[in-house]
C-alpha cells in the first residue's frame, strides 16, 4: 500500500514514521510512506502556497496551482487505478474505524493536509475524492489528522500487527468499546483481578468479556447502541 502526504510541514512527520508498527511496516515493505513538500511545486522565489481569498475574508487560502502540480507528480505517469485524494479538513466526513476498514482496501492514497482558511474550491471540485475530518473541532492544519490516519490505517494490514487478531478483538471492531483489561499483578493496592479472568473458563470469560463491553458502552457512549 502506497501512501503520498502533501504538506507544508514534511518535517512534522519524522517522528512518526520512524516508531512502532508504522516503521516495521515501512521497513517490511507493507506499505511505502512519502511526504510530498507543496512547496516544492511553486513558480514565485519566495515559494507562496497560499493566496487572499477572492471577495474578502480572513485568512488565506491555499492556491490550485501547487496543489494540482503535487496530486499529479504523486499519481505518477501510470496513474495507476485505485488512487484517491483525501483532504484533510474540518468540513469533512468524520473518520471512523469503518472508513479505516475501507481505506486500508485503497492501493494508494493522497492524503492532503489543508491549513488556514482551506484550498481553493476548484481543488476538491477537480481533484479530491473525499473530504476527511477527525472530529468537531479545528486544527492549525492536516498534518495530526493525517498522522490518524495513517496509523488507523496500516496497522489494519495484514501483517502489521504481531498478533493478527489485535486488530479485531478492540474497541469500535465489534461496534462495542473495548472489555477492561487487566495484568500481573493479581492484586495491586487493594484492587484484586475479577476472579472470573483467572479461572481458566474461556466460555465464561468471553461471556464476562462481552458483559463488560456493553456497560462500557452503555456509560461511556450510549449512542453507539442500536
Amino acid at each position: 500500500m502506497r501512501f503520498d502526504i502533501i504538506t507544508i510541514f514534511p518535517e512534522l512527520f519524522t517522528g512518526v514514521l520512524e516508531c512502532g508498527i508504522i516503521r516495521r511496516a515501512r521497513e517490511s515493505g507493507l506499505v511505502d510512506i512519502r511526504t510530498v513538500n507543496l512547496r516544492d511545486f511553486t513558480r514565485d522565489k519566495h515559494r507562496s502556497v497560499d493566496d487572499r481569498p477572492y471577495g474578502g475574508g480572513e485568512g488565506m487560502v491555499f492556491m490550485p496551482g501547487p496543489l494540482f502540480e503535487a496530486v499529479e507528480f504523486c499519481r505518477g505517469p501510470e496513474k495507476v487505478p485505485g488512487s484517491e485524494v483525501v483532504l484533510l479538513t474540518p468540513q469533512g466526513k468524520t473518520w471512523s474505524q469503518d472508513l479505516a476498514v475501507e481505506f486500508a482496501t485503497i492501493p494508494h492514497l493522497m492524503l492532503i493536509c489543508g491549513r488556514y482558511e482551506g484550498v481553493d474550491q476548484r481543488v476538491i471540485d477537480s481533484l479530491v475524492d473525499r473530504e476527511i475530518s477527525i472530529g468537531d473541532f479545528v486544527l492549525t492544519g492536516g498534518e495530526i489528522p493525517a498522522m490518524a490516519v495513517l496509523d488507523s490505517v496500516i496497522r489494519l494490514l495484514p501483517g502489521a500487527l504481531g498478533c493478527p487478531d489485535s486488530a479485531i478483538n478492540e474497541s469500535f471492531s465489534t461496534g462495542l468499546l473495548d472489555y477492561p483489561q487487566y495484568t500481573r499483578p493479581a492484586e495491586f493496592r487493594g484492587q484484586p483481578v475479577p476472579e472470573i479472568l483467572l479461572s481458566g473458563d474461556h466460555e465464561k470469560i468471553e461471556k464476562w468479556r462481552k458483559e463488560k463491553a456493553l456497560e462500557k458502552t452503555m456509560r461511556s457512549r450510549p449512542e453507539l447502541i442500536k
